[in-house]
């Protein structure tokens, strides 16, 4: 099945909410969702996106790697594993594609589209999300020990495993294939691993759970020294998360304060928008920040409403955001800064792969996101 082609399924229509054009770019029975948004979808220089998709398979939940032409909207598949594609993770040239299958870390040359075997794992042990070094030397990527339960639809079991997890490895793997090891041990959870855009020897990565129970959610990795040390230092009113790197090297985070899980699920009731503050109300305003790679926080804004992920556009200067039915920009040159409505997405937040995740690409006039809002999940695109 490895290149074979799809013609284009994309068409417009005009939203319902802004009157906006939105444009889908899959539509029928099979299931398609874009890469995580701190793994940018799109190809830097070129109008074309990395997606998963579960239309060469024979049933519907396994999915493997495709690539779109954003103009002819022609798709092409680039794996066939027959444990389908788990994680997945490129340079943003998309030149490099390494994904995860069953136990395996694999590196596929997309130019060619030939694969090597990166790392096995043998033991009892999960593989997380992976990412490219900067220089394309190395792939990172967490490894924990293996429980019993997974995580579900509506985050179920996400407490019971953040208490369970007592092992985990930050793990590097060359990308020539010449080996792996080991390069950090934590007694937590660990997830979201990424380098600095712009330095491959400082990586983030996080101690995962709900973020109202985590003591300390992002973590800055010295790969030289092997030595952590807490990026923004939480207290007590503090639940962070959804942290990626900006283009400048800096550290982006959501702190929606004291007693928010980070969570959203069907019942769209864990994640409140918010139009206004009372000023009287003792709960804290929560915000958004910017640390650089000391760890230290450079910038904070309030944002008196919830989003449930943001990305930022090139300049930091533009958010996108996801509420509940709709997705929003948020212009933070304003001040306050300043939030209108992009679209509706209507989606169902069942589980991880139903939610937007709205991304911009690289050069930040366009944006990615994913929506079940048919009942099955699509990508739809945003020229801005």
């Amino acid at each position: 099945m490895i290149q074979q082609q799809y013609k284009s399924e994309q068409f417009a229509f005009r939203d319902e909410l802004t009157g906006r054009t939105v444009r889908q770019l899959t539509r029928g029975s099979s299931n398609n969702y874009h890469l995580y948004f701190t793994d940018n979808s799109f190809t830097a220089g070129a109008s074309e996106i990395y997606f998963l998709s579960d239309r060469a398979s024979s049933h519907a939940g396994l999915y493997n790697l495709f690539r779109m032409n954003l103009d002819s909207g022609i798709m092409t598949q680039l794996t066939d594993e027959p444990l389908g594609v788990l994680f997945c993770t490129k340079t943003p040239d998309s030149e490099i594609v390494v994904y995860i299958t069953g136990k395996k870390v694999i590196k596929l040359d997309t130019t060619t589209l030939k694969t090597k075997l990166l790392y096995e794992e043998k033991g009892q042990v999960v593989l997380s999300a992976p990412f490219i070094s900067p220089n394309k030397k190395v792939v990172g990527f967490p490894r924990n020990e293996e429980m019993p339960f997974r995580i579900g639809s509506n985050y179920s079991h996400f407490k019971e495993m953040m208490y369970a997890v007592k092992k985990g490895w930050i793990t590097l793997a060359f990308l020539d294939g010449s080996g792996a090891y080991d390069l950090f041990e934590d007694t937590h959870w660990l997830t979201h691993f990424q380098f600095a855009p712009d330095d491959d020897h400082v990586a983030l990565f996080c101690h995962e759970g709900p973020w109202n129970l985590v003591n300390q959610r992002m973590w800055l990795l010295d790969l030289v020294s092997r030595s952590v040390k807490p990026c923004f230092r939480q207290g007590e009113d503090d639940c962070v998360g959804h942290e990626f790197w900006t283009r400048d090297g800096l550290i982006f985070f959501d702190n929606r304060r004291k007693g928010h899980d980070g969570t959203i699920t069907s019942s769209k009731k864990q994640a409140t928008v918010e139009d206004t503050w009372d000023p009287t109300d003792s709960k804290p305003i929560p915000y958004i920040g910017l640390a650089d790679k000391d760890g230290h926080v450079v910038k904070k804004i309030d944002l008196p409403h919830y989003c449930n992920h943001y990305h930022a556009n090139p300049s930091n200067s533009l958010l996108v955001g996801d509420e509940v039915e709709d997705l929003v920009l948020i212009d933070l040159t304003s001040n306050p800064p300043l939030l209108t409505k992009l679209c509706s997405h209507h989606t169902s937040w069942q589980n991880g792969l139903t939610h937007c995740h709205p991304t911009f690409n690289w050069g930040g006039d366009q944006i990615l996101f994913a929506s079940d809002r048919d009942g099955t999940i699509h990508l739809y695109l945003v020229e801005l």
